[in-house]
């Protein structure tokens, strides 16, 4: 076992309630119904910054001396850890400074700089402002806070387990945790696996960014290429040390979630709590669920944390969006249809008595017409599949979308138009939100190439998604590869996609 005695020791001195509150292990009736368990949320969305980070930023200021307070302090932080920080170093009075990417959201800066903590942008992604506060640190005489790979934070989060173990009379048989860098994670583990080892902590990472799972695969911490935007609380392209080697050794499992689970999670707090969550705030939650499914005995004791609430309001739409398809409440479909008088009629009688959530018509030819539709379903998994069966069975052509996300992102909303494009290359963006991004991205693109289809959403993120169709003959499509590469933005060649071949182009590719 890990060294749980200092750790052990730690937590329980652990000084967070200055400015921290022990926030209620509520009761979720509806979720614990419907899964057949008794389900408890740990409801750190209600502390004054909205999430669990304040506990370890405070209980590492807790812990300076008067003299290393005095010199100040310093973060990198795009989100919570930057609240917790800026909340801490007010109530010391001692000067903070906050290194934030250039391209955060401007509520996040703000949210920072009203609790009193002076704001540099540097970079265009998180490592750029690590790095550049790690410089500043040593400059000035500042004392660096890390977000989660220090035992004081470690300690402070683990405060969320003591409450847990307090608040809880009946025997707990699994903590599910979120994961980005490990803090949280580990905190909860050695506490909890020092007292009851056999109450088994579950780790849910997003699957666009597995940081730990991919450390756990290699044996040691790496740093990943890309991780995913949607959870952007714990998009972490590198677990910590000490926490790599803490849940390594503690954690019971690890489960990875996807981006409509976290937003069907995020439905499922909200209708028994009426509290909304931000995605990683989600994350416990969806990964209970996953671990549920996957099997167990019936009316166990399972506790979720949901570690913040601090979401765009704008962003409640994609998430509404995409809940129903997380919940397994809705199949999207491609179907080819004969363009015949009655066709529709002909497959509305197909599907039968359910509701129809969306439905976009596209005339391919003379002989046949493509749908993509929206159905509702009441049986999950099982019931789209014995769907799609159903109407392939009635001579349909079907293709299941639902796991597809250029079609849940883009297609969906493309449905209109068929062209036979020469050359036609389909990419899919994603690329640093801010005012004129648009511009400068279509300007990093630049003109050698023509633009043969463009879509872009905002979806209330600090990312912008992007699907365009670039001419590019063979002969330039290593150089075209290697200009994408420079530009530094993630991106995936979509030309094969099936649901662009359907709604498109105009011939399979």
């Amino acid at each position: 076992m890990a060294a749980t005695h200092d750790y052990l020791r730690d937590i329980l001195r652990a000084r967070v309630y200055d400015i921290a509150g022990e926030t209620p292990l509520d009761a979720a009736p509806r979720l614990s119904a419907r899964l057949g368990q008794r389900v408890l949320l740990k409801r750190e969305d209600l502390q004054p910054v909205f999430s669990f980070k304040l506990r370890g930023a405070h209980n590492k200021l807790a812990g300076l001396t008067a003299a290393e307070r005095a010199r100040g302090v310093i973060c990198s932080s795009a989100g919570n850890h930057a609240q917790g920080l800026a909340l801490s170093a007010r109530h010391f009075g001692v000067r903070a400074v906050v290194v934030m990417p250039a391209l955060t959201a401007e509520i996040k800066v703000e949210a920072v700089r009203a609790l009193g903590a002076e704001v540099i942008l540097h970079g265009n992604a998180y490592d750029d402002a690590y790095e550049h506060a790690r410089a500043l640190a040593d400059q000035e005489g500042l004392c660096f806070v890390h977000p989660f790979d220090d035992p004081a934070v470690i300690a402070g989060q683990g405060t969320v387990a003591v409450e847990i173990l307090r608040q809880c009379r009946d025997p707990i048989d699994a903590v599910f945790v979120p994961v980005g860098g490990g803090g949280l994670a580990s905190g909860v583990a050695l506490y909890i696996k020092a007292l009851h080892p056999q109450v088994q902590v579950i780790g849910v990472e997003a699957a666009e960014s597995p940081s730990m799972q991919q450390a756990f695969a290699a044996g040691r911490p790496v740093t990943l290429d890309h991780v995913g935007i949607f959870a952007d609380g714990v998009a972490v392209r590198r677990v910590g040390d000490e926490t790599f080697r803490i849940c390594r050794e503690l954690l019971d499992d690890l489960v990875l979630v996807s981006t409509d689970e976290i937003c069907a999670a995020i439905q499922d707090i909200f209708e028994d709590t009426r509290s909304i969550m931000e995605p990683a705030g989600a994350l416990a939650v969806a990964g209970l669920k996953r671990h549920v499914e996957a099997g167990g005995a019936a009316n166990r004791v399972l506790v979720a944390i949901n570690s913040g609430a601090n979401l765009n309001f704008d962003r409640l739409h994609h998430i509404a969006e995409r809940a129903a398809v997380g919940e397994q409440r809705e199949a999207l479909f491609a179907v080819e249809i004969p363009e015949v008088p009655g066709s529709f009629l002909a497959f509305c009688q197909a599907i039968g008595s359910r509701s129809v959530t969306e439905f976009n018509y596209r005339y391919g030819d003379h002989s046949r017409a493509r749908i993509f539709v929206g159905l509702e379903l009441r049986g999950g998994a099982a019931e789209r599949q014995q769907l799609a069966g159903r109407l392939e069975a009635a001579g349909y052509g079907v293709l299941d979308m639902s796991d597809d996300e250029m079609a849940k992102l883009h297609v969906r909303h493309m449905v209109g138009g068929l062209a036979a494009i020469a050359d036609e290359r389909l990419c899919r963006f994603e690329f640093p939100e801010r005012p004129g991004a648009l511009l400068d991205f279509l300007r990093a693109i630049g003109t050698r190439w023509n633009i043969s289809l463009f879509h872009y959403r905002n979806h209330g993120s600090d990312f912008g998604r992007v699907l365009a169709g670039v001419q590019v003959p063979d002969a330039a499509l290593a150089e075209f590869h290697r200009h994408l590469a420079d530009l530094g933005y993630p991106w995936w060649d979509e030309s094969a996609n099936p649901a662009y071949r359907m709604f498109l182009a105009d011939r399979p590719r």
